[in-house]
């Protein structure tokens, strides 16, 4: 015998008291149809939920055991170009950054995914933790008083059990005592930011910043079934990081990659219900157990999904989330990042570079022409 789903149960329950309505008029006092229709609309979302927690069960099965760590690649260093006498070439005035750049753009293209150690310091990670998980005690007692906020506050993750994607200010709040994300801002996307030069070779200083985030997990969280975080587009249309605010272990429900899923071809048999198990079955696939400040930066068409924050063992993970978008995919790229409204298609790369540049000459508050991002 199949099992009862709560939607079942409910649509019986309301047969029920239309059949004691008709028998007693005043039993409708007691089952009013807005009541109805929000508990109908609460247990078809948990159905749904409870048959998406089956699927991802079943591809945890099918990736097995054979899942590796992912590692950061080691690139070997390219011989500067000295141009002298007739016909050498022009001269590489490139920085050491900026050709590693190229490198890692290279390794981008070919996995759809890399890590990349310490690009932040362990004491500005703890700092940006601790400010995080602060915000998001503000935002829980915001959206408490006004659940009409909750799209300013919470990001695409909003309703999922013990999961969320915090959207961040880019401006602090009349209490902080620090601006912190300011300081971080610079340690990844200032002049000499670690993260600063890939950037500027996969989009350019016209990539437009499309998310400014915090995902947050905590014990209970489950796993996600495997999925692309945007439509297929021919350029890689969005590049994520995830930077890692503590360490992660596999109990903390550590992101799993597909390696080279991010392709047309890999896609096409992921979109196919025929081909989609076997593909997840030998995919080359990687667990991101991070350390404390190490990132992983992602093209958004590759195949992924986070895993269980488990119960017994696991502990509250945060990663610092933030994307910039390709300039040469236009148009709607069938997904709204996780950022605050009044941000959303305003800055650039070289706009966050220009105001980062003003910090480091003088200018205390370079975000404040941005305000906060709230829409009231």
């Amino acid at each position: 015998m199949a099992p009862t789903s709560a939607a079942s149960i409910l649509l019986l329950w309301m047969c029920l008291s239309e059949s004691l309505a008709f028998i007693n008029p005043s039993c409708k006092t007691r089952f009013s149809k807005s009541h109805l229709t929000y508990s109908a609309s609460d247990l078809l979302y948990e159905d749904q939920q409870n048959a998406k927690a089956r699927r991802a069960d079943e591809e945890q099965r099918l990736l097995g055991d054979n899942i590796k760590p992912l590692v950061a690649r080691k690139i070997k260093e390219v011989p500067v170009k000295r141009g002298s006498g007739f016909g050498a070439g022009k001269q590489d005035t490139r920085s050491p950054a900026q050709r590693l750049a190229v490198q890692q753009a290279k390794v981008m293209s070919k996995d759809g995914v890399m890590r990349i150690d310490n690009a932040l310091d362990g004491e500005t990670c703890d700092r940006l933790r601790q400010h995080v998980l602060r915000q998001q005690e503000l935002a829980d007692i915001e959206t408490a008083k006004n659940d009409a906020l909750s799209e300013d506050y919470y990001g695409v993750e909003n309703r999922r059990k013990h999961r969320c994607d915090l959207l961040l200010s880019l401006v602090p709040n009349e209490d902080d005592e620090e601006d912190v994300t300011l300081d971080v801002l610079e340690k990844v996307l200032g002049t000499d930011g670690s993260l600063r030069p890939i950037y500027e070779e996969l989009v350019s200083n016209d990539g437009e910043f499309y998310e400014f985030a915090a995902v947050i997990t905590n014990p209970g969280s489950d796993r996600q079934q495997i999925h692309p975080d945007l439509p297929f587009r021919k350029e890689a249309p969005l590049y994520v990081i995830f930077l890692a605010l503590q360490d992660i272990t596999e109990a903390m429900g550590p992101t799993t990659f597909l390696l080279g899923t991010h392709t047309q071809k890999e896609r096409s048999k992921f979109d196919d219900f025929q081909k989609k198990d076997e593909l997840i079955a030998t995919a080359n696939s990687r667990l991101a157990l991070l350390n404390k400040g190490d990132a992983i930066l992602f093209d958004a068409r590759i195949l992924h999904c986070g895993n269980a924050n488990e119960e017994e063992g696991g502990s509250t993970r945060a990663l610092f989330n933030f994307s910039f978008r390709n300039p040469k995919e236009s148009g709607s790229l069938g997904y709204c990042g996780s950022m605050r409204p009044g941000y959303v298609g305003k800055i650039s790369l070289g706009d966050v570079g220009a105001a980062l540049a003003k910090h480091e000459n003088g200018l205390s508050s370079p975000f404040s022409g941005y305000g906060d991002g709230l829409s009231c």
